[in-house]
């Protein structure tokens, strides 16, 4: 997934949004495999990861209602 501002997760459509999220999802589980293993360099990067996942989800709940 390319870099997106936080500003334009909003102008995305749900299907976008979804694939996004799922793509972050699979990102976070190999960064925690590498975290458990001592591979993981950054790890500041998991925390970004959750905090991205959130705010998608934030955004496909107001798109819901």
């Amino acid at each position: 997934m390319k870099t997106v501002q936080k500003n334009e997760w909003h102008q995305l459509s749900k299907e976008t949004l979804k694939s996004n999220l799922v793509e972050l999802r699979e990102k976070l589980r190999s960064l925690r495999f590498l975290s458990v293993s001592g591979k993981l360099k950054n790890v500041c990067e998991t925390k970004e990861l959750r905090k991205n996942i959130a705010r998608l989800l934030t955004i496909l709940k107001q798109k819901e209602q």
